[in-house]
C-alpha cells in the first residue's frame, strides 16, 4: 500500500478512484468489487461481451470521449508507443479542449463521496484526466491492477488476436504509465490473483489506504460475481522478456511487491521507462521512415515488369560499358 508523504487519502472534496492498468489484468473485476463495496459508478455502463461476460464496468460516455481524442491524435488504445507523452506532440488548444470535455463529463456524475471509474484508455491519458478531476471539484486516487504478464499476454491474444510482441509492449506501456502517472496521489496496488483468493483482504487494504468507507460490502453479490472461472489464463512460471531486456520482469517484480505492501522501487521503473521510451522512439522513427519509402510513388511504379526494360534501355544508352556491361 502506498500513500504519498504527508497524505492519508482523506479530503474534504469527493474522490474519484481510477482503476488503472492494462487490459485483461483484472480491472473489470476490481471495479465491480469496489462498486459492490460502496463506491458509486457513473451512469451508462458498457454491457457484457463475448470476452467479458460479466461486464466491463466502463462508462460508455468516457469510451467515446477518449476514443475520439485518440483518433484525432492518430492513436488508439492499441498504440504501444509513448508518442503522445512527448513534449509538443499534443497541441495546447487540443489538450485544453479535451480537458474541458472531461470536466464537463465529470460534473455530470451523480453526487457521491467516492466514485470509481475504469476505462482502459484513461491509463494512457491519465495526466489530463487527473487535471480535469481537480478542476471538476474532485480529488483523484488510483487503484492499480497487477497481473502476471504471461496471463495478460495470452488473454490479449485470445480476446484481441494481439501478437505476443504487441501484447508484451502494451503490458509494458500501461503498467509503466499506471505507476508513473499516479505518483504523488493516494494509490494502492492490487494483484488480480489475490483479489480472487481473498477479496475481503484486498478491499480492506484499499479502504484503509484510500480512506474509503468500504466496510459494508454486498458480500453475497461479490461472491456470486467473483468466481474462479473469471480467470481463464493461469501462469506461475518465469516471466518471458521478448525484447532482449529485463523490462517485463523488472516491472512485474516491482509492482507485485507493491501489491504486497512494499514501497514501489520507482528508480528501477524510471530506468525501464527511460530505456523503453528511447528504444520505442528510435524504432518508431525507423519504421515511419521505411513506410515513407514503401508508400512513395516511385516505389509503387517501380514494379519488376517496368524495371527490366528500364534497366535494358539504360544499359544500351551506356553501350553496356563499365558497370553496365
Amino acid at each position: 500500500m502506498t500513500v504519498p508523504d504527508g497524505q492519508n487519502g482523506t479530503s474534504p472534496r469527493p474522490v474519484i478512484v481510477f482503476v488503472l492498468g492494462v487490459a485483461r489484468s483484472g480491472t473489470s473485476a476490481l471495479t465491480r468489487v469496489l462498486s459492490l463495496s460502496g463506491a458509486a459508478l457513473p451512469d451508462g455502463m458498457l454491457g457484457a461481451g463475448k470476452h467479458n461476460r460479466r461486464g466491463y464496468w466502463e462508462p460508455r460516455a468516457s469510451i467515446i470521449l477518449n476514443s475520439a481524442f485518440l483518433a484525432r491524435q492518430g492513436s488508439s488504445w492499441w498504440d504501444p508507443s509513448l508518442r503522445l507523452l512527448e513534449e509538443g506532440e499534443i497541441e495546447p488548444r487540443d489538450k485544453s479542449a479535451y480537458i474541458a470535455e472531461i470536466v464537463a463529463y465529470l460534473q455530470r456524475l451523480p453526487v457521491a463521496p467516492h466514485t470509481v471509474i475504469k476505462e482502459l484508455r484513461i491509463t494512457a491519458l491519465s495526466e489530463m484526466w487527473f487535471e480535469a478531476t481537480r478542476l471538476a471539484g474532485y480529488e483523484p486516487a488510483a487503484v492499480i491492477s497487477v497481473r502476471h504478464p504471461q496471463e495478460v499476454i495470452a488473454s490479449l491474444g485470445a480476446a484481441g488476436r494481439a501478437s505476443p510482441e504487441l501484447a508484451s509492449a502494451l503490458w509494458v506501456k500501461y503498467n509503466l504509465l499506471a505507476e508513473r502517472q499516479s505518483r504523488g496521489m493516494p494509490r494502492v496496488f492490487v494483484e488480480y490473483e489475490k483479489l480472487l483468493d481473498d477479496w475481503r483482504r484486498e478491499v480492506k487494504r484499499i479502504s484503509t489506504t484510500l480512506a474509503m468507507d468500504l466496510d459494508s460490502p454486498d458480500e453475497r453479490a461479490i461472491e456470486e460475481f467473483l468466481t474462479p472461472d473469471l480467470r481463464h489464463e493461469r501462469h506461475h512460471g518465469a516471466v518471458t522478456d521478448p525484447f532482449g531486456s529485463d523490462w517485463i520482469s523488472e516491472i512485474y517484480e516491482v509492482t507485485r511487491a507493491a501489491a504486497g505492501d512494499q514501497l514501489p522501487d520507482t528508480s528501477a521503473l524510471d530506468r525501464v521507462y527511460g530505456a523503453y521510451q528511447a528504444n520505442e522512439h528510435a524504432f518508431r522513427n525507423a519504421f515511419e521512415g521505411s513506410r515513407r519509402y514503401t508508400d512513395s510513388l516511385l516505389n509503387k511504379i517501380s514494379r519488376p515488369s517496368i524495371m527490366k526494360p528500364v534497366f535494358e534501355i539504360q544499359a544500351m544508352a551506356r553501350r553496356r560499358k563499365g558497370t553496365w556491361a
